[in-house]
């Protein structure tokens, strides 16, 4: 570990043993990180016509899923919700990508103190067509095609943005089911808090560059939400949750912690890059993140062993976890994109320590 890397980590471990993430010791984490003296001068028109690098796509998923938030042992089925009456879910075309709409009512779907462990999204993909092949030509063979899901927000100025959620390959060649992890668009949903439907997007794209992959991606086809469309298997959003009441998690802050009145425990911050000046168009993905911090009090040192030596005891981070992020940097005239993991950005667990 180099002494740069060894200073920042320092100040992260500041900015998050006071218990929370301040904006600026955010920012100045981050920069260091990435050996930045400031934030790059990045505008909305940065990312008209942004295509992600494959590379640098796989990298986030894999990082994203390896560092997914723990989920909780014994969920129960909270429900299998299958689109809303009336509305298809259109299918878009374009020269490299199919882009398919999904919504799912989502009001009243989650049980009230209960949280949401784990979400997939199901999918049937329909038996191979081989009408829809192309030609067959001197092409290096195409087995797969990119299936990506992502969470679509829309914007109080009517447009729309998405976040990547998973992606993976596809056999272009095989039907049946396919599922998608889709925690992180459910959490994205509750913490938009508004009275509408969740939109996902499911784009299919060519396995690789290149306009022979892109073609052999528009043979896969899925079953959509749109009635007309008489084949088996519509879309399924499953949902698993857990009663907090019997399984909350230990150590995390109750109500009460709130007012102050809590010994140590871990409480929600959750952090908004879509909301913050500097990080809206910096930061590609994620949208947010539950951060937690460390809220409440410690039981102290009686008075006379303070005396010898003993110090006040204070509530602060015991364990963290990475964060995988993909963000925009400028380099010269161009604007490229990276992704990378960003460690101790998330509070695992907090524990009374000696103030030194």
């Amino acid at each position: 570990m180099d002494a740069r890397f060894a200073r920042m980590l320092c100040v992260l471990c500041l900015v998050i043993t006071v218990g929370a993430f301040t904006q600026e010791g955010f920012k100045e984490v981050l920069l260091k990180r990435l050996g930045l003296s400031e934030v790059p001068k990045l505008h909305k028109r940065d990312l008209v016509d942004l295509v992600i690098p494959d590379h640098v796509k796989n990298k986030y998923i894999s990082m994203l899923k390896r560092h997914r938030v723990k989920r909780r042992a014994l969920p129960s089925l909270a429900g299998i919700l299958r689109g809303i009456p009336g509305n298809a879910g259109e299918v878009l075309y374009s020269d490299t990508t199919m882009r398919q709409n999904l919504i799912f009512d989502m009001e009243g779907r989650i049980p009230k103190n209960s949280e949401v462990t784990m979400a997939e999204l199901k999918l049937f993909k329909k038996p191979l067509d081989r009408a829809n092949l192309p030609a067959k030509q001197s092409h290096r063979p195409v087995s797969n095609a990119r299936v990506s899901v992502y969470w679509v927000q829309r914007q109080h100025d009517g447009t729309n943005r998405t976040s990547l959620i998973d992606s993976r390959l596809v056999p272009i060649r095989e039907s049946g089911w396919k599922n998608f992890d889709v925690t992180q668009a459910v959490h994205y949903w509750l913490r938009n808090k508004r009275r509408e439907p969740m939109f996902l997007e499911v784009w299919i794209e060519g396995e690789r560059v290149g306009s022979h992959a892109s073609e052999m991606a528009k043979a896969v086809r899925f079953t959509s939400q749109d009635p007309k469309d008489k084949a088996l298997g519509k879309p399924e959003l499953v949902l698993y949750t857990l009663d907090l009441e019997d399984y909350g998690g230990p150590g995390d802050c109750k109500e009460e912690a709130v007012m102050g009145k809590s010994t140590c425990c871990r409480q929600k911050h959750y952090i908004n890059f879509r909301e913050l000046a500097w990080t809206q168009y910096w930061i590609i993905e994620p949208a947010g993140y539950q951060a937690y911090r460390c809220s409440g009090g410690c039981l102290q040192p009686p008075s006379p062993l303070r005396r010898f030596g003993y110090r006040e005891r204070t509530c602060a981070v015991a364990e963290s976890s990475p964060l995988p992020m993909m963000y925009l940097i400028k380099r010269g005239n161009r604007t490229e994109i990276e992704a990378a993991e960003f460690p101790n950005m998330i509070v695992e667990k907090c524990s009374c320590v000696t103030d030194s």
